[in-house]
């Protein structure tokens, strides 16, 4: 692993930002990593308020979704919420029909099944919507490239509103209203929300327009800040303002169905990552596994007992996710040594029968071992269809582009993206692809990389430090987890392998006179060695607060350890 520590910021502007704030100069110069260069900026930044969110009718077409929505209700239409499969589609759909839902009870909802109609806007939904006198289709994280489905549905006098958060192509569709910051002509102060969000931003102008404040809306905030710790999309502007307060109601007051995802884990307190690891991956699980209507179904429950019998069937889709995630990955490892694969500059493997449920996943875990841009193909009725993931400084979306000649479809973001393709046009996509990824690829971005923010010595960790560094939350892209960096450290003899196979770590260190913190390295039990006998080493590490039987103590999350040179 590479480590690369970030340029320090102009000393003269840390001294001018430690004064005003009152706060340590290393304290200083991670806010100024992260673009916070004024006493204004730092107030934002520690104390996220509603009142900063932006006005909704700011976005281009937003008073014509509102007038037709609007529209709708007055003649007694019946709409139809139409979402992906994943965590995203599925909260968002969830938001938009529940707040529907609550003054007009025509509305239905529709999640395309993985399997039988893939990702994005379906020709089958929209016939559905044609059988079942719907009139209109919201379509949200999905729709911003479904030209020839809007005009399938227009054919049938159906209209579409559009809530996208993913980049348009050449051409819109000719929707009555296309929901997207990321259109060239939309001026929308803020263009990184998540397709949830997008969805809050219509529920927050169909509230203004009848009355309702902002603090009226925040019960669907647990929605929200769900997608936006799933969706991987930058923890910056509204949506770290978002994610604060749809924390907030995540442990003071969840919707049934996301409290009875809590109750399965028996955890008190959740922070972002929890939502990530715990919540996320079981709401994903339904979609993968079995149908994203059984999230919808989970998210939209006021029951809780039903709620709690929802999230009991996901937690066995979940496990499942598990096991066939686990085995497809083994089988993927042996292929690529097989094939020699690990000697290309990227890693695409295909197998007919890998559930196309957890191609996303074992994508990444490949990463894990092999540090590439990679694809994982499935068969998917007449066609293959794969997931992409890429490394950093890679962009994944652009690479499929150069390759579309060969694709079917495809569409997605800089680091993750999904395509189908026909049979016959596998291998020479792979070599196409291949030859793409090795024109264009920077070296660097060939091994992994530990960006660390500073490095600082283990007397810097006082509990004023801590306490701020708190306040750093929540975490995410472009607000990362701060890394560190210390040197001439020594495990003070008590460093032993932990977990089943041995493949974690467990010490005891200290750095000159300093109390002793523990650190613990998940997945460098092969690194022990490097720490014994009193051996000086130097190590990159967050700093963490376990919980254990009701106690917490400061750790050291270690990332990486080496010698110390």
């Amino acid at each position: 692993m590479r480590w690369t520590i970030k340029q320090k910021p102009e000393t003269s502007q840390i001294k001018t930002l430690a004064q005003a704030l009152n706060v340590e100069e290393n304290i200083a110069s991670l806010l100024l990593q992260r673009g916070i260069e004024t006493y204004e900026d730092a107030r934002q930044f520690f104390r996220p308020s509603l009142e900063d969110l932006h006005d909704p009718y700011l976005m281009k077409d937003m008073d014509l979704a509102v007038s037709r929505i609007e529209k709708a209700i007055e003649n007694k239409e019946n709409i139809m919420v139409f979402g992906d499969y994943d965590v995203d589609g599925t909260t968002a759909v969830s938001l938009v029909a529940s707040y529907l839902k609550s003054y007009y009870p025509n509305v239905a909802t529709y999640i395309p099944d993985r399997y039988d109609e893939g990702y994005g806007v379906s020709f089958k939904g929209i016939d559905y919507a044609d059988d079942n006198g719907i009139s209109l289709i919201i379509s949200l994280d999905c729709g911003i490239k479904s030209i020839d489905h809007v005009a399938y549905a227009k054919e049938r006098s159906i209209d579409f509103i559009i809530c996208d958060h993913h980049r348009p192509g050449e051409f819109l569709p000719e929707a009555v209203a296309v929901l997207d910051p990321k259109r060239e002509d939309c001026n929308y102060p803020y263009d990184e929300l998540c397709g949830c969000g997008i969805g809050f931003k219509l529920i927050q102008a169909l509230g203004k327009n009848r009355g309702e404040s902002i603090e009226d809306l925040l019960p669907y905030l647990d929605l929200v800040a769900t997608a936006i710790a799933a969706d991987i999309v930058p923890m910056t502007g509204e949506n770290r303002i978002l994610a604060k307060f749809g924390l907030e109601v995540i442990n003071s007051n969840p919707r049934p169905g996301i409290k009875a995802l809590i109750h399965q884990v028996k955890k008190k307190v959740l922070d972002i990552t929890d939502v990530v690891f715990i919540i996320a991956p079981r709401i994903n699980a339904a979609g993968r596994i079995k149908h994203g209507n059984h999230a919808v179904e989970l998210l939209s429950e006021f029951d809780f007992e039903q709620a709690v019998q929802f999230a009991s069937e996901i937690e066995k889709y979940n496990a499942d996710r598990k096991e066939l995630d686990k085995q497809i990955t083994i089988e993927a490892l042996n292929q690529i040594q097989d094939n020699a694969e690990d000697k290309r500059f990227s890693t695409v493997v295909y197998h007919e029968s890998w559930h196309k449920g957890v191609i996303g996943i074992v994508a990444s875990r490949l990463i894990e071992t092999y540090y590439r841009p990679t694809l994982v193909f499935t068969k998917s009725g007449d066609k293959l269809a794969a997931s992409a993931r890429s490394v950093k400084g890679f962009d994944v979306y652009n690479a499929l582009e150069a390759c579309s000649e060969h694709l079917e479809q495809f569409g997605g973001h800089m680091y993750a993206a999904g395509l189908t393709l026909k049979e016959e046009n596998y291998q020479n996509f792979k070599n196409a692809f291949e030859e793409i990824v090795k024109n264009t690829i920077h070296e660097d971005s060939l091994t992994s990389e530990i960006s660390v923010d500073a490095e600082i010595n283990l007397s810097d960790i006082t509990p004023k430090f801590i306490r701020i560094l708190k306040q750093f939350e929540p975490f995410g892209p472009l607000n990362m987890t701060p890394v560190f960096l210390t040197t001439n450290l020594i495990d003070t003899g008590f460093g032993k392998k932990i977990g089943q196979a041995e493949e974690h770590i467990r010490l005891f260190i200290k750095q000159n006179n300093s109390e002793g913190l523990v650190g613990i390295g998940f997945g460098l039990g092969n690194k022990l060695d490097i720490t014994t006998n009193r051996q000086p080493f130097q190590a990159v590490y967050c700093i963490d607060e376990n919980e254990w039987n009701g106690n917490v103590s400061l750790q050291l999350r270690l990332k990486d350890i080496k010698e110390h040179y």
